[in-house]
């Protein structure tokens, strides 16, 4: 089996690996955001992941990585045919900053918005809760942060991790983070990719 920790580890590395060719992403009619990945958009981001897992494969093993409308990504080992697939993955980005250093307006609601339906990790993790066909299920947080913060990540992300186990009732395994630093961006300067499994041993009722 394909463990989180390998898979978040991935990821991270292939972020770190796309951010120094410094690409830039849209913002506007021929205008770009500063280099770096940063502030790019999820659903491009996800495209690359999926995109570097599939060529790349994940710990000598290779892989079979798709993007979807539900979930982001799926994957599975190269060869498996069945129908069941082994991983389902949800994406949230999260940046407390925007591209011009200030503080980005709502941004903690990509965390902290415990409603079914709504583009919240919460809400992802409400989607992910009913999803069938899939072995395995997972929440990834792709988290920027400046190198001496103001505003410190680690409430929120304390927060999203007791209100989506203890009010929502979604089991969510412990959480597997990998950091990288230095990041070409002069505001998005460290990656925090944050992986929560979700328990399916767990007997939890909505």
């Amino acid at each position: 089996m394909l463990k989180l920790e390998h898979i978040v580890c991935q990821i991270a590395n292939i972020l770190e690996e796309f951010d120094s060719t410094c690409p830039k992403q849209l913002y506007r009619d021929g205008v770009y955001f500063k280099p770096g990945i940063g502030p790019f958009r999820e659903v491009p981001l996800v495209k690359q992941i999926a995109k570097q897992l599939s060529d790349g494969g994940i710990s000598g093993r290779s892989v079979v990585a798709r993007t979807h409308q539900r979930p982001d990504m799926s994957l599975q080992l190269s060869g498996d045919v069945s129908d069941t697939k082994d991983w389902a993955f949800e994406f949230k980005i999260v940046r407390p900053y925007g591209n011009n250093g200030k503080v980005a307006t709502n941004w903690s609601r990509r965390l902290l918005y415990p409603r079914e339906g709504n583009e919240s990790l919460m809400g992802d993790a409400l989607k992910l809760r009913t999803l069938p066909g899939f072995h395995h299920k997972a929440l990834i947080a792709i988290c920027f942060q400046e190198d001496a913060p103001e505003l410190e990540l680690e409430p929120f992300l304390a927060s999203f991790e007791l209100i989506t186990k203890d009010i929502i009732k979604v089991p969510l395994g412990e959480r597997i983070e990998e950091k990288r630093i230095g990041l070409v961006h002069p505001v998005h300067q460290i990656l925090r990719c944050i992986g929560w499994q979700l328990d399916e041993s767990a007997s939890y009722n909505a």
